[in-house]
């Protein structure tokens, strides 16, 4: 093998490894602070790629878009531009589990992201793979590609998705490779093992895709989008009317017979597979056995995009051999002569364990070294991307001389998202869900922007108009609801109609509007009508007033509870601290403290293995000065 010769390619403030959703939003969120950025990546041609499901938003993640949104993120605006459907999904439950779910189309995607990125001011784009860090005392300085670039950096982002020794199985076939045939980052890989890093192998899968004109869509269900319109960014004022239709259809007991005849086929239980999988996303022939009774599972038809008939088949992820898929694909009604376009696969790769990041997604071996996305151990394009944005504002923070953005648990599911990484670990790639956020009912859909906006605006991602705009909105929802706290309506025989039209109960007395609209079958519209507001306001302004005083009592209580984890995150764990010689502590509790390092006593209470007596020990200790729970010397 020759020596490579290298050469100093330029000097940044910030570079970014990788351009998957993390790395477009880190690449981004730098740039727009200021920040002279570089994102490399292994091909242009990759920018922003969805290798499984074209999709964007759904439970918890569709939370998620709206956060990075809020932000000033781009990942909403741009699924906004190129969706080809768009479904709020749970309208049947409260508003805390509402979510709004896109179907891409994928190249439109790809290609709205990289017009961005190239377009961005402070933004360099360059293909090229990385292989190792410029690392010197603790202290990374930049990159080296493979043609011997030296891209020297104040910091650097690692954001390399399942590209680290990523390799494809299907079946008894396995070879080195990114997603989809891609080229992998293997020394890049055998470089962070090398600065002592510890690393975890991962697997995710996806399903095979097949071709529109070969499936009769007359046997299966249609699932239309939304007709009224829906948007994920706050910005968006235009809206796409000709959504296509996606298809529901099943798996039954041929589907699974055939699957239990061939899974001495299946690479995960014949042993090929190292990695662990995603518990929330499994293979099909995980789901037969795992769900042995379930005679049914359902399969969703998805078209990749409008110019193409590739149609994705959501629920199939597998990693059996290629004519097993084909044969399977074919015992599902309306697939009976299918044709396959692309084969199903596994796919392991090296993820960072993430209890070696500090909350601010900067790793505590290597100092201006951070990381984000599926890297860090997550599952998703949401949140890759969140991360992304919380990686690449907090580089840029870092290079500017300033603190770093760290969200709370009752700020943002970004907030959950990164704590329960970086405090926690994960043994399986971690998939957000809304039963993980404590506080769900301040982290609803609708109000991202209240809850977040300020902070884009003040790490310079909002834009004056766009804050002003915000600033007129969140100040007629106060105005309305101020209203409507000092409006009472008397049962007069108009109010009484009104009430009896919803099939509610007539009022005997003058009643304030704010009290009458927690009525289960009340809403805003029809006090409005009992009293409508000096002029018309907009459907989200309406929304906020009717949420947040219908579910007034619910949301205080949820804000009581803020509080008191607040009290125990502003308690700061000094760095003199010496877990090791603190008696009283259990060996579990000691030894995941000295891992994870924890900045405030409420991050170590949310770390597994640490119970409330730990906390109080290492509480009475901290103010104390470190003189009480000392171990004897032996």
């Amino acid at each position: 093998m020759t020596k490579m010769t290298t050469y100093d390619a330029g000097h940044y403030d910030v570079v970014v490894v990788g351009a998957g959703h993390a790395g477009c939003e880190s690449a981004l969120a730098a740039a727009r602070m200021g920040c002279s950025t570089l994102l490399l990546t292994i091909s242009l041609d990759t920018i922003a790629y969805m290798p499984c499901n074209p999709s964007i938003g759904g439970p918890a993640k569709g939370h998620v878009v709206r956060e990075i949104d809020a932000l000033g993120g781009e990942m909403g605006k741009v699924i906004d531009k190129t969706h080809i459907q768009m479904r709020m999904l749970n309208t049947g439950k409260g508003p805390a589990v509402y979510a709004l779910r896109a179907q891409a189309d994928k190249v439109l995607y790809q290609r709205e992201m990289k017009k961005t990125l190239e377009t961005t001011p402070n933004l360099t784009v360059h293909q090229g793979l990385v292989e190792r860090l410029i690392v010197d005392n603790g202290v990374c300085h930049g990159v080296v590609t493979r043609t011997g670039a030296k891209y020297f950096a104040k910091a650097v982002v690692l954001t390399t998705g399942t590209y680290l020794r990523g390799k494809v199985i299907i079946g008894d076939l396995s070879y080195e490779s990114g997603p989809n045939n891609q080229q992998p980052a293997v020394e890049l890989a055998h470089h962070l093992l090398e600065l002592g890093f510890d690393m975890v192998r991962f697997k995710t899968g996806t399903p095979p895709r097949v071709n529109k004109n070969t499936i009769d869509t007359s046997k299966m269900e249609e699932q239309p989008g939304d007709k009224e319109p829906r948007a994920f960014s706050y910005e968006t004022t235009e809206f796409i009317t000709d959504q296509l239709p996606c298809w529901l259809t099943h798996t039954n007991e041929r589907t699974h017979q055939f699957i239990r005849d061939n899974l001495h086929r299946a690479p995960m239980y014949s042993g090929v597979i190292e990695g662990t999988g995603p518990r929330y996303c499994p293979s099909i022939e995980d789901k037969i056995v795992r769900f042995a009774d379930k005679g049914r599972h359902q399969i969703f038809i998805e078209p990749e995009g409008r110019e193409t008939m590739e149609m994705y088949v959501q629920g199939l992820s597998t990693s059996l051999p290629e004519d097993v898929q084909l044969s399977i694909l074919r015992t599902i009604e309306g697939m009976e002569k299918v044709e396959m376009m692309r084969t199903g696969y596994a796919i392991e790769y090296d993820s960072i364990v993430p209890t070696q990041l500090w909350p601010s997604l900067e790793t505590k071996r290597v100092e201006n070294l951070f990381t984000a996305g599926q890297l860090n151990g997550t599952s998703g394009y949401e949140e890759a991307a969140a991360q992304g944005i919380m990686a690449g504002i907090n580089a840029a923070r870092k290079v500017q001389g300033k603190e770093p953005v760290i969200l709370d648990r009752s700020q943002a599911y970004i907030g959950v998202l990164i704590d329960d990484l970086v405090t926690k670990g994960t043994n399986e790639p971690y998939r957000l869900l809304t039963s993980r956020a404590e506080y769900r009912l301040l982290l609803r859909h609708d109000n991202a922007d209240l809850r977040l906006t300020d902070i884009g605006y003040e790490i310079g991602l909002i834009s004056e108009e766009r804050y002003a705009r915000f600033n007129s909105k969140r100040q007629a929802i106060a105005r309305e609801i101020e209203r409507l706290r000092e409006t009472k309506v008397r049962p007069t025989p108009e109010v009484q109609s009104i009430l009896v039209s919803m099939g509610t109960t007539e009022i005997n007395n003058a009643v304030e509007l704010a009290t009458l609209i927690k009525r289960p079958e009340l809403g805003y519209k029809e006090i409005a009508q009992m009293s409508p507001p000096p002029e018309p306001l907009p459907a989200d302004v309406e929304e906020q007033v009717e949420i947040q005083l219908k579910y007034e009592g619910y949301i205080k209580k949820a804000l009581q509870q803020v509080e008191k984890m607040k009290r125990m995150d502003e308690k700061r764990i000094p760095a003199w601290v010496d877990y090791s010689k603190i008696a009283g502590i259990s060996s579990e509790a000691r030894e995941k403290l000295e891992k994870v390092r924890p900045l405030s006593l409420g991050q170590a209470s949310r770390i597994s293995g640490v119970n409330p007596a730990d906390i109080s020990i290492l509480m009475v200790h901290i103010e104390q000065g470190g003189k009480a729970y000392l171990k004897q010397d032996s």
